[in-house]
Formats: structure tokens, sequence, C-alpha cells
């Protein structure tokens, strides 16, 4: 048996340790890593340290948008390894969110696979593929002109950027979201096409204030689309950093089939899936708390969106029960904005102008640091070729001292001597290929030494002056703007939510308050309701608003339908209930909303040009660009959301729209000074698919440019370009004529010949 050794007993080490002492040093440590290296965005590029590791990485590894997917568990695993020590399922779920359309209002990743929806997660990273979208490409260009400082990753073998370049403002375009330690953020997602108009007005307007800023940036804009209702929690985000509002879904009142109405959702809240709605909708009536619905149905596919049918039961009134449905489901939603993001290493709470101001300042870093970087980058080029020029001038001199130098050292010693060049120089002429000797090459140095100089004078130019930094800051944000900016999705209403009311279960009012009102369109095409308080009559507000006239106007209720006549010859149902209101009879005109937004018009060439009652008797007046002239009776059209109340001519337009009763007449105005007035009693009113009839016969190249309707009595003023006024008494004896008819219409005369000057 072996001897056994004696073993030295260990000198015990015990130090006491104060516990709250202790404690609290560990959890600022704690609460440190997760403010500034995990849940907080950077105020400059709105990326958290994990999206940005992700971006940087999936850029190091050329994952373009012009190359192939590559599988996401790849880009999880280089992230991992190299730059972000948190685990694989952290970096996944940053990487899914980037690519998510519902999510961001820009993706920065172009995902291929199931990356997730609303109601559901997405498959693992080793069945997914990702690369950079090409939004991405404006947040990490420039990274190798030294446009950023680097840092090292966590074990130091790799270099990192601190922030990206950011070619557009990321924070506010895509909003952000995290908790941190005693902290959290929730910013919103924008329009990017807005938030670069009012960067760049706060780039040459440093002391513009939050309204100014707010013309360019009026409210969120989320992927997902939606209304908001009310703009008071929107100021009180853009000025202290804090606020909320209601988001409602866009929906429709459509026909199921046979006396069956139903609603449908073609939009919702910001984060709300068709699945959720649904099982609160189901819970809702389970419970009794909802009547009145029969079914609800997910129809969302890839040919029509997203598309949730609600079948109403007979008997009930849709209003009534799409009000009981804003309050009781998530078709009406809220949300909170809190504006916590860092600002030179600190947690600040930022307005809409705090915002824009530290992008602003970020960017012009950047232009001037990359302006640096290529000027001494140039200059170094310059001073290499001016160099080798000087050796190819003398060129036979050069190989003699070469030849006659016993080693390189001595070589360059002797070339810097006899030629007084530089170290750099002397090197590069060392390395010089005999190919390099040519009469050509020497065409092409010169060439490209003018162009060196050329370039370098600009760059010395631009980081001299601040105008033209800012000049070339504004043509990148217009660049990006251009390149990447879509339409505004979600439709901004100054009205209130949802009051939410506590009733008891099945006794829930399902009747809307329908009050008169009376609706306003202006000559912008913003359009306001006009409510009028219990016991006070209804009046016809003033022609005239500041800034605005009112084009046109119709008395009707909260609840009622009326219809918009648009250039293209469509007639348009809604219902005036979710447009703004002003109390009494004064028209606001500021306080509206645009109507095409309302309704839904996507074109830009289609134009509101009135709105009328569809209960009306009194016959309306359409006038077309080619001096066409149609009257049709409202409440003889079909009852369908969207009618033709004339047929068109191809490129034919409706310039006018006005109630026109047999006693008035109508008025056409051409770009030729003609004008012509005729009863309106002339032109009979037709069915919705006539073409209506000739009303002016038009000059060569000319079309009518005023179309409207005026009382007998009334004089007729036309305003020139030169400020002259001219007045018209005195009908003209003229009628229109059939468009199948021989006879041709009536020209009309000359306004210098027919008028009598106002004085």
């Amino acid at each position: 048996m072996p001897r056994s050794e004696s073993v030295e007993p260990v000198e015990e080490r015990i130090q006491d340790i104060d516990l709250s002492a202790e404690m609290q040093g560990s959890f600022l440590e704690y609460a440190y890593s997760v403010i500034y290296s995990r849940a907080l965005p950077d105020a400059r590029d709105g990326l958290k340290p994990v999206q940005r590791r992700i971006l940087y990485q999936m850029a190091e590894m050329g994952l373009r948008p012009d190359r192939g997917h590559v599988k996401s568990a790849r880009v999880v695993g280089e992230v991992m390894g190299k730059l972000h020590p948190h685990g694989d399922s952290a970096i996944y779920d940053a990487l899914v969110r980037l690519s998510q359309d519902f999510a961001l209002r820009v993706p920065l990743v172009d995902g291929h696979g199931n990356f997730g929806s609303l109601d559901d997660g997405p498959a693992a990273s080793r069945y997914t593929e990702a690369r950079l979208a090409p939004a991405s490409l404006a947040l990490t260009e420039n990274l190798d002109e030294d446009v950023v400082d680097f840092i090292p990753n966590y074990d130091g073998q790799f270099q990192q950027p601190a922030v990206l370049p950011a070619a557009f403002p990321n924070l506010l375009v895509n909003g952000a979201s995290g908790i941190a330690v005693g902290m959290a953020t929730n910013m919103a997602p924008h329009n990017l096409i807005e938030v670069v108009a009012a960067a760049i007005h706060l780039l040459h307007n440093p002391d513009a204030t939050l309204e100014d800023l707010m013309d360019f940036v009026p409210g969120p804009d989320f992927p997902s689309g939606g209304i908001i209702m009310g703009l008071d929690g929107i100021k009180d985000a853009y000025t202290n950093g804090r606020g909320a509002f209601k988001v409602r879904g866009k929906v429709s009142v459509e026909s199921f089939g046979p006396r069956r109405t139903g609603i449908i959702v073609s939009e919702l809240p910001y984060m709300v899936g068709p699945e959720r709605l649904i099982e609160k909708i189901r819970d809702a009536v389970q419970a009794k708390k909802l009547q009145g619905i029969s079914d609800a149905n997910d129809l969302t596919d890839r040919e029509h969106g997203l598309r949730v049918a609600i079948g109403i039961k007979t008997g009930f009134d849709p209003n009534a029960v799409l009000e009981q449905l804003y309050r009781l489901t998530p078709l009406e939603d809220s949300f909170s904005i809190n504006n916590v993001a860092l600002v030179e290493g600190q947690p600040r709470t930022l307005g809409l102008k705090e915002m824009l101001s530290v992008y602003v300042g970020h960017r012009l870093e950047v232009i001037t640091r990359r302006s640096r970087y290529r000027l001494a980058r140039r200059e170094d080029r310059l001073h290499l070729v001016e160099g080798l020029l000087i050796a190819i001038l003398d060129i036979d001199e050069v190989i003699q001292v070469i030849r006659s130098s016993d080693d390189s050292e001595e070589a360059r010693s002797r070339l810097r001597t006899v030629f007084d060049l530089s170290e750099a120089q002397a090197e590069y002429i060392l390395e010089l290929r005999l190919r390099r000797l040519t009469k050509f090459s020497r065409v092409e140095l010169e060439t490209e030494r003018d162009a060196l100089q050329t370039e370098i004078d600009q760059l010395r130019e631009l980081l001299g002056s601040q105008a033209l930094l800012r000049a070339q800051v504004e043509k990148e944000l217009d660049a990006a703007a251009e390149a990447y900016g879509t339409p505004r999705r979600t439709l901004l209403m100054n009205a209130k939510p949802a009051a939410p009311r506590r009733v008891k279960p099945g006794e829930a009012d399902l009747q809307i308050a329908d009050a008169p009102t009376l609706l306003a369109l202006s000559t912008t095409g913003r359009a306001v309701r006009v409510d009028v308080a219990e016991g006070q009559e209804l009046s016809r507000p003033a022609r005239r608003s500041k800034h605005d006239a009112i084009l046109s106007t119709v008395s009707t209720t909260v609840r009622g339908e009326v219809g918009a006549i648009t250039s293209t010859g469509r007639l348009l149902r809604f219902s005036p209930v979710d447009l703004p209101s002003v109390p009494g009879t004064s028209v606001q005109l500021a306080a509206g909303t645009p109507l095409r937004d309302y309704l839904g018009i996507t074109s830009r060439s289609e134009k509101v040009l009135a709105v009328v009652d569809l209960a009306s008797e009194t016959p309306i007046a359409l006038g077309t660009a080619e001096g066409t002239v149609k009257r049709i009776v409202p409440s003889a059209l079909p009852v369908r959301p969207e009618v033709e109340v004339i047929g068109l001519r191809a490129g034919d337009v409706l310039v006018g729209a006005a109630s026109a009763p047999d006693d008035t007449d109508l008025v056409f105005v051409t770009t030729d000074a003609q004008l012509l007035h005729f009863p309106a009693s002339a032109v009979r009113p037709q069915g919705a698919a006539a073409g209506g009839m000739a009303g002016i016969k038009l000059a060569s190249g000319s079309t009518v440019l005023f179309f409207g309707v005026v009382a007998p009595t009334d004089d007729i003023t036309v305003a020139t370009i030169s400020g002259a006024m001219a007045c018209f008494p005195a009908r003209m004896r003229a009628a229109p004529r059939s468009r199948s008819s021989r006879s041709s219409p009536p020209r009309g005369a000359p306004l210098v010949e027919c008028a009598r000057t106002r004085s």
C-alpha cells in the first residue's frame, strides 16, 4: 500500500461585503447593460444594438438585394459569434421584426419564407432565408469611408460601428419599442416622405416651431393603415414626447345579399390581427355584451388583402352595431407614444423637433466626415500621380538611377534626392510596371490628375461652406424619399373616439344620435361637418373661409347618406358620420379632412367636384371639358356604392357639377375667353348612362375652363389675370343641342365684346 502524502491545509480567504451595496452595484450594472446595450434605440439611426449588428453583419456578408437569400440561421450564427453574444433566439426575433411589413413602415430585411403574421409566429431560422432590403443600403452606405466611429466587439477580436450613417430618419419612419429597467420606449412609425420634408425644413430653418414641423408631419403613419381619431394626443407626443390617441380600423357597410347587410373591415389598428378581432367579437357576443352580430369571418387573401366580414342581423342598424364594435373590440385600439431614445449615450424623452434635430446633426457630421475622408484619399492619389508623371517624363534617368543602386533602399533614397520626390512617390515609382511607361499611360495619368484636382476643389469648397453641406444633406434626403417613400396609409381625423359607456349586458343602445348637419366641401378638397345643437336652426355658412373657399354644401344628417361627384363621372355614396365636425353654423375648413382620402380615391388626377343630396328631386347639372352638358335627378340614381352619372368620351373629364333647378342658368367659360349661358330648363334630365348634350362649340385647341350654375337675375362676374372684372347681366339667347343632332351648338361670345366693365 503506497505511503500517503500529507496535504497542506488551504488558507481560507473570507471577505465581508455589505449586501445592500453589492445588490445596488450589481443592479446598476445590469440596468446599464439593458438600457444601453439591448432595449433602447439610438436617436441617430433609430436602431437597437442587436438590430444594428444584424444589418452591419449582413452587409459584411455581402447579402445585398441583388444577391441570393441565405439561411437565416447562418445570419444568426455570424451575428452571435462575432458581435452579439446574447443567444440566437433574441437575434432571430429581431431579424424577423426587421422583415415584417406589418410591423415596420419601411422593412429593412427581405425575408423569404414564413416570417409570421399578426396572429402567427415565424418558422424556425433553419427554414427561412434572408437578405438586406433596398432601404438597408441607405442605412449602411459609406461605412468604409470613416463616416462613423467603430468600437470593439464583446471580446475585442472584431470592430463594429457605434452607429450607422442612416441616410433617412429611421427612428421616426419605423418607430421602436422596448422595455428597459425603470424605463420603456414606444415610438410610432411615420411616413418617410413627410419626415424627410420636415427634416429638410428644419435643416434650413433651425428655429422652426413645432407647428411648422407638423405641417409636414401631421401624425403617425402605420403600415396597417387605419384611422387616427383625434389629434390632441399626437400634438402632446410631438411636444413633450408622451401622448396617446385612438386608432380605428377602416370599415365599410356593404350588402352581403338580398336584404342582408354587413360590415367589411379592410384595415385594422396597428399590430391588431384579424383572428384577434374575431375572437373578441365572439367573446362579446357570447357574453351578451354585443348584439346584432350574426357571424364574423376572416376572408383575407393575397388578392384582396385584409378583409374581415361581419354579418349584421336583420333589423339592426349597422352604424349602431359598428359603434359597439369600436367600444368592445380591438376595432378601435389605443396607442401610447413614449419617445425615449439614447442621445449622446444618455436616455432622453424627445419631442418631434428634438428627434429631427438629433438626426439632422448626425447627417451633417456624416457628410462632413465622408468629405474629409474623400478629400484625404484624393490628395494622396494626386500626390502619387504627380510623382509618376515626373518619372515618366525622364524615365531613362529614373531607370539609370535604379540600375546603379545596390538595393531598393538606396534606390529610394537616390530617387528622392535626384527628382525631389517624397518617400511615398519614390516607393510608388519603384513598384511601377513597365507597361505603364507607354505614351497612352501618360495621357491617362494627366486626365486622372485633372479629374482629381477638380474633385479636390469641390470637396474643399463643400467643407468650407455650411450652406453647401446642408444642400448636400438635402439632396441625399430627397433621393432616399424618392427611392423608398410611399403614399400615406393612415387617415387622420380630427374627431373624438368612441366614448366608453357603462351599460348592462343586453341593454346596449344600438341607435346612434342622428342630428341635422351641413356638409361643406372646399375648393382644396377638404370636407367638414357643421353640427347643430338641439333647438338651433341650421343656416348656410358664408361662402368663404380663411385661405380657402366653400365649393359645395349639402344639408343632411350625421348618419345620413350623401353623394360625391368626381371628375371621372363617378358618384360615390358615403356617410359623413366620421368626418371632423365643428359646432354652430360657422365653417372652419382648416379643421376638415381631404375628402378624396376619406372616400379612398387613389388616382391623383381624380378630383371631387361637388357633394349632393341623394334624396333630392332637384336635378344636378354636369359640364365637361369638351363642352358637354347634362342634368340628372339624384333620387333616380341606382342604389349602389358607386354609380356612373355620365357617359364620358375618351379623354373627357367633368369640370363642374352643381344643383340646377329649372329657373337657373348654366354657364360655360372656355380657355379662349368665350362665355355662354342659357336656361337650365333647356337641358332635359337624363338617366345615369346617358352621355349628355352638346352645350358649347369649342374652337380648335380650347377646352372648358369653368362650368357652373347661376340665378338668372344675378350678374356673372369674371376676373381676369390682370385683375380686371366684367359683368354679364343679360341672358344670351342660346340653347344646347343633343350630341346626336346635326345642328351645331352655340359657340358663345368673346368676353371683351359682351362685358360691361364694373366701376
